[in-house]
């Protein structure tokens, strides 16, 4: 199993990959990629070993055969339907951000509670009245969910998704989720994030006045 951090990277590698090729650019340096990426040669080699990408000593990498090795890591065989629950200001840029962003990941179901929101199209994707979270999981056959509900929902609606068929949830509630073994959950807690934005630069500041 390849550890949680060189997946992480792998992830941030490929989208600097795709704006490199943007850029008209096909082979790029272990160094270069690990100065846009904050990380260091060395460790960009020793990922790139990982998925088994080469490399030319004159040229650098070629960047297509780069993005379809991790492709081949991160993506797996076949695409992965995603249901998003929580149609608020939050999911609905979380709908947006992805929509023909990759290929493998499609949502194909999102929930919600409010009348208004069912039965419309939002971003490319189905809203549906969260009673019917069961049944359109299972028939979409979903395995990933992202909550984006008010955090007093999220441990109910963690229970649907699990009840319902999803092996891995990403939780961008600072709720704390209560789920079953063999269920995979990544937290993403926006305020905290912040928050230690706020502290580091602020502690930063203070350095500087005690000099």
């Amino acid at each position: 199993m390849i550890p949680e951090r060189t997946i992480g990277r792998l992830s941030l590698y490929r989208r600097i990959l795709d704006q490199v090729l943007d850029q008209g650019r096909t082979y790029i340096f272990s160094h270069e990629l690990a100065k846009l990426s904050g990380n260091k040669p060395a460790q960009v080699r020793r990922d790139l070993n990982v998925v088994k990408c080469p490399g030319c000593a004159s040229k650098g990498y070629d960047v297509q055969e780069m993005i379809r090795c991790i492709d081949s890591t991160l993506d797996g065989p076949d695409k992965q339907r995603i249901a998003l629950v929580g149609v608020g200001n939050l999911g609905r840029a979380v709908l947006h951000y992805f929509l023909g962003r990759r290929k493998k990941l499609e949502f194909a179901a999102a929930f919600d509670r409010d009348h208004d929101k069912v039965n419309r199209v939002i971003h490319g994707c189905r809203v549906y009245h969260i009673d019917e979270l069961n049944d359109v999981i299972r028939k979409e056959n979903i395995r990933l969910g992202v909550i984006t509900v008010p955090v007093s929902e999220a441990g109910h609606i963690a229970d649907l998704l699990v009840h319902g068929g999803v092996r891995g949830i990403l939780n961008f509630t600072p709720a704390p989720l209560r789920i079953p073994p063999g269920v995979y959950v990544e937290n993403i807690d926006i305020t905290s994030a912040i928050e230690k934005v706020v502290y580091f630069t602020d502690l930063g500041n203070r350095e500087k006045e005690k000099e």
